[in-house]
């Protein structure tokens, strides 16, 4: 019997995902190009490392108890992760998410028993943002057991989660030859998370974004400035605020992907080397492969696959779709 094997719980499962060598990506740019296969976790994506850490420092901090209510505005993901773990330990979930968003991941959440609110799609400002209103609710809602507003944007337990375990797993894994770590920017729980715990164990690992466009964060780790320009179907990541995650990050570079540059490489990496991957981790390859053209040859780099393509199906992966946003379209479909 291997006890490394026997997991005792949902949450024990979440973590130490593999590292996969990114044959296309590789290919094209000369490097040697890693995906940390993050659809692997429990709950099907990233972001269940930063619920489980959000959940459990409110448990440790008696913020909240079994039998209370978890609630969150989420583009989806952390929404499942919050939900998942909530149910593992006995808590409850009402969850905020803007319309826009996958009817897959949507569907997900009902079946997962949370009570989902649909929201229109508006900016930060507003508040009938899904983020305000999520707060709005936390607020309303009356349990003995606690209410928790997970508040993933600026909650540093998010942060944390990927500072104790997405970097550690990372970096050990190359016995400290690594050369470079880029992601987009969602919350900023990953990039600040990994990018801490990196640079404190080697300054010269270059730490970079990878930004869709409609997205501010190009152009603030460029030139400082908090503008964008254009827009993505990207869902998830994109961000035009400084999060409390993001505050005092260390970035190196960033990157600029647009969506048929991610979708091309998504279907390419479908086909031929079975990886079926949302649009971010399409963002997130493409920025591997800017990022190794400027490093040089034979580096090794890592990026993020944050969740499974099939959360996207109506989307991404939907001929009429692709269509009326003027995107590649795999000659499959």
């Amino acid at each position: 019997m291997n006890k490394q094997n026997l997991k005792n719980n949902f949450e024990e499962c979440i973590g130490n995902t593999p590292l996969i060598k990114l044959k296309i990506a590789s290919e094209i740019s000369g490097c040697n190009i890693y995906g940390k296969c993050e659809f692997l976790n429990p709950g099907g994506s990233v972001k269940d490392r930063a619920a489980y850490q959000i959940i459990k420092d409110a448990l440790k901090n008696k913020e909240i108890q079994s039998g209370g209510t978890i609630v969150e505005g989420t583009a989806g993901n952390t929404g499942i992760g919050l939900c998942l773990v909530g149910n593992s330990l006995g808590l409850q979930s009402t969850i905020v998410i803007p319309r826009s968003q996958s009817k897959e991941k949507k569907e997900m959440l009902k079946l997962c028993g949370a009570k989902l609110v649909e929201v229109d799609a508006l900016p930060y400002s507003n508040p009938g943002n899904y983020i305000r209103v999520s707060e709005k609710i936390s607020k309303e809602i009356s349990n003995p057991n606690g209410v928790l507003w997970a508040n993933q944007f600026d909650n540093l337990s998010n942060k944390k989660a990927h500072y104790l375990s997405t970097g550690p797993e990372i970096y050990d894994s190359f016995s400290g030859n690594l050369d470079g770590f880029i992601c987009s920017i969602g919350t900023g729980g990953t990039i600040a998370g990994v990018s801490g715990y990196l640079k404190e164990k080697d300054k010269k690992i270059k730490v970079c974004i990878a930004d869709p466009m409609g997205s501010a964060m190009y152009n603030y780790f460029k030139n400082g400035v908090l503008e964008s320009s254009g827009t993505s179907i990207t869902e998830g990541i994109g961000q035009g605020r400084i999060t409390k995650n993001l505050e005092n990050v260390i970035v190196d570079d960033s990157f600029q992907v647009n969506d048929a540059e991610a979708l091309e490489l998504i279907f390419e990496m479908l086909k031929h080397e079975g990886l079926i991957l949302g649009g971010s981790s399409g963002i997130n390859i493409m920025g591997a492969i800017k990022l190794a053209k400027e490093i040089g040859p034979n580096k090794n780099i890592v990026t993020i696959l944050c969740d499974y393509g099939t959360k996207y199906q109506s989307k991404i992966f939907n001929k009429e779709f692709l269509e009326s946003k003027n995107l590649p379209i795999p000659k499959w479909l």
